[in-house]
């Protein structure tokens, strides 16, 4: 499989630090646009039973993941694990390295915040670990719409696939006659625009 191509079989999705203090620092629009792409991400893992992994950077200064996220994690079988962590790449913590090496994951969407902090790490180590990383542009934020931009070209030029959300599940989905297709495709229609 090539960089830019996601399959089920070969894609985790890595949900990182949607926490509650950190979504009511970002601007309300980005904000509401990133909670509803990375719920849309969620669901799709789940119908295609990808590896799903969750960090929260800090909760006991940032709180839990936002709720709203936190209830679609909640309806996800198996329910994914909360990887606490105070090392700003998500792949720092252990388990979550151990896992895709134990998986037959070549790709990885990430998701989160903020953009040029913790998602930028965590994309910038999984190109440096041999994956594929792809960072949809309308499921991170960032409190500077400015450093938002930055991160996600810097991680363009650097081996990153910067993408959509609509472009990751439509990817995934691959063909109009998938079962999951209707449930999905209603969701994207929903999505809020730029």
């Amino acid at each position: 499989m090539d960089a830019i191509t996601l399959a089920a079989g070969q894609t985790a999705l890595l949900v990182v630090d949607v926490q509650e203090r950190l979504v009511a620092a970002m601007p309300s629009a980005l904000a509401t646009r990133m909670l509803a792409s990375c719920e849309l991400l969620v669901e799709t893992a789940s119908r295609f039973a990808l590896p799903l992994f969750v960090t929260e950077h800090y909760p006991q200064g940032l709180g839990p993941t936002h709720p709203s996220l936190r209830l679609r994690l909640e309806a996800t079988q198996p329910r994914p694990r909360v990887v606490e962590k105070t090392i700003f790449s998500a792949m720092g913590p252990p388990e979550i390295p151990r896992a895709l090496a134990q998986s037959s994951v070549r790709s990885v969407i990430v998701v989160g915040m903020e953009a040029h902090v913790c998602v930028f790490q965590t994309a910038r180590e999984l190109v440096r670990r041999g994956y594929s990383a792809h960072v949809p542009f309308d499921a991170v934020a960032s409190r500077d719409p400015d450093c938002r931009r930055v991160a996600l070209e810097l991680l363009g030029r650097h081996g990153v696939q910067v993408t959509t959300t609509e472009t990751c599940v439509f990817d995934l989905l691959g063909d109009a006659k998938n079962v999951h297709f209707k449930a999905l495709s209603r969701m994207v229609k929903e999505l809020p625009m730029g």
